[in-house]
């Protein structure tokens, strides 16, 4: 197939080549002219038909559907008055020594719970709080342990002593001046 193409675009593309192109227009080079008469028709020969037969068509009755009584339920979900529930997790990660917990649960529409974690000093913070309607969220922070803050360790290493040396004075500088260089612009908005 790829052999049949390439070689039909061949004979295109030589066909192409092959024709002359009149640069100077059609006055140098003019295909003949060809013309063509309409072919002659001969008549047809007359044929007739009998009417066909008058058919009439009723349309068709429509029934009324029958009205159907749809009514929506309100269906109330189910309601607890009195909701319960309680969860707890924790973490501890002897890596990176990541340590948390938390706690937490409601009865009788009072949340009570705590939590606590391993605040980077290495102290332990605590929280207990308890939130209902009446007083809202109520909190107890306590923080254990001591904080150890990390003081960097310097190094100190022993200075050498360093003798002075006499730097023997420096040849004098002249300036030296140089002009700026020539810029050729070609004049077509080069700004270069």
């Amino acid at each position: 197939m790829f052999a049949q193409t390439l070689c039909v675009l061949g004979l295109v593309l030589a066909v192409a080549v092959a024709v002359p192109i009149d640069s100077y227009g059609p006055s140098l080079i003019s295909a003949p002219a060809i013309s063509y008469a309409a072919p002659k028709l001969l008549a047809a020969p007359a044929i007739s038909y009998a009417a066909a037969p008058a058919i009439s068509y009723a349309a068709p009755k429509l029934l009324a559907a029958p009205a159907l009584a749809v009514s929506k339920v309100a269906v109330a979900e189910p309601y607890d008055p009195n909701p319960q529930y309680s969860f707890s997790y924790g973490v501890t990660d002897q890596k990176t020594g990541d340590s948390k917990q938390q706690e937490e649960t409601l009865v009788n529409g009072v949340v009570h719970g705590s939590y606590s974690l391993a605040e980077p000093d290495g102290t332990i913070r605590k929280v207990t709080y308890t939130a209902d309607k009446v007083n809202g969220f109520n909190a107890v922070v306590e923080k254990k342990g001591v904080a150890v803050v990390a003081k960097p360790a310097l190094a100190v290493a022993a200075v050498p002593t360093i003798a002075k040396l006499a730097v023997p004075a420096l040849p004098t500088i002249t300036k030296i001046g140089y002009a700026a260089p020539a810029y050729v612009s070609s004049g077509y908005g080069a700004h270069y």
